[in-house]
């Protein structure tokens, strides 16, 4: 027996039970299963109402599930991506600055381990940093073995 389909509501729920969702990526990714002209918007609001809906968790959300890996750039750059406004992406940023050297370190010490031993190989150390979100000054400190000593 087949299941009628979920309605836009049950759909909506679905993917907040997964995971936060940010309300901008709602809308982007029920926008077609809408029936009728502010349907989706209706259903939206009531779930903020709620605080199923909360861009602050989403954020928080992000930033655990993400600081590990990646510097503040690429944090930065999913946040906007999840259509969070530029005050709270600024203010969650905040909180990675004080840290962003040593995940750095850490990042690099899980894929690299050990100085490079030459220009080549501090390119190739340099650009999986980069890649990952590291500012320009953490990368040349990180890659340079500046500062190891002291955290």
């Amino acid at each position: 027996m087949q299941r009628p389909p979920l309605s836009l509501k049950g759909r909506a729920l679905r993917l907040l039970s997964g995971r936060e969702h940010s309300r901008a990526e709602l809308e982007r990714k029920l926008a077609e299963h809408e029936a009728e002209p502010g349907q989706l918007k209706r259903i939206l609001d009531e779930l903020q109402a709620k605080d199923f809906i909360n861009e602050q968790r989403v954020a928080d959300s992000v930033l655990h599930r993400r600081a590990g890996k990646l510097g503040a750039m690429r944090i930065r750059q999913e946040l906007q991506a999840k259509g969070l406004d530029d005050e709270l992406v600024s203010s969650a940023l905040e909180s990675l600055k004080a840290t962003e050297l040593a995940r750095a370190r850490e990042v690099w010490a899980r894929r690299f381990g050990e100085q490079a031993s030459d220009a080549a190989q501090r390119a190739k150390q340099a650009r999986f940093l980069v890649a990952r979100g590291f500012s320009g000054e953490v990368v040349r400190r990180v890659v340079s073995g500046a500062g190891f000593e002291s955290g």
